[in-house]
């Protein structure tokens, strides 16, 4: 029979007990993946052994950027070849999110990406939650901010020439981007998390504003 947690107990991640191997690098493209040998100790039952290969995508940092005097939000087109290869629709819509630099904190790469993908650096950011986004392939964690922005600032395009990007910036109201989220017309993971955030605190965000940290560009 199931394991039934009575109402102290955490509904929350915890550390296990296991042992991990040092890693084999099995190819080295945009991020190593590797390989690691783990043995999950377990009181009841012995110790399960697992080989497990893993891409090390590391941390990332995604921003929903919010106008609120507007009640609008900025999101961005590019495309994906995944995405593409999965669904044959790979000009996805997507949040601004990018990858944390060695030494560099999820709060300064937050206010970076944003002047990188949508040409504007957010007045404040307010850290949300994080989340694991693959966690049976990928070690990436992404951690979400709120950036308090003014959309008329906008340009048509983002995204940095020397890393071949190609970002096009555009400007919705919340209530558009909440109908096309419940309509299913969106399939990117980090922005279904965020509109799904946005759509439960929405009448809260005067409270996030007063809380959010200026950006460390601002």
């Amino acid at each position: 029979m199931a394991e039934r947690l009575d109402k102290e107990a955490a509904i929350a991640d915890r550390t296990a007990d296991v042992a991990v191997s040092a890693p084999t690098l099995i190819a080295q493209g945009y991020m190593p993946y590797e390989r690691f040998d783990v043995a999950i100790i377990r009181d009841d039952d012995g110790t399960l052994r697992q080989r497990r290969d893993v891409i090390r995508a590391g941390r990332v940092a995604a921003v929903l950027p919010i106008d609120l005097a507007r009640q609008e939000i900025v999101l961005i087109r590019q495309f994906r070849l995944p995405a593409h290869l999965a669904t044959g629709r790979g000009e996805m819509i997507e949040i601004v999110a990018g990858r944390v630099d060695g030494g560099e904190s999820a709060l300064s790469a937050a206010s970076r990406e944003c002047h990188e993908e949508i040409g504007i650096t957010p007045n404040r950011l307010l850290e949300l939650y994080s989340v694991l986004t693959t966690p049976g392939i990928t070690d990436e964690y992404v951690t979400f901010f709120l950036g308090f922005v003014d959309t008329s600032k906008v340009p048509s395009r983002g995204g940095l020439v020397g890393e071949a990007e190609d970002t096009r910036p555009f400007v919705v109201s919340i209530d558009d981007a909440i109908a096309a989220l419940d309509g299913g017309a969106i399939h990117n993971g980090l922005m279904v998390s965020a509109l799904q955030w946005l759509a439960l605190h929405r009448d809260r965000l005067q409270d996030c504003y007063e809380r959010a940290a200026p950006s460390p560009a601002a």
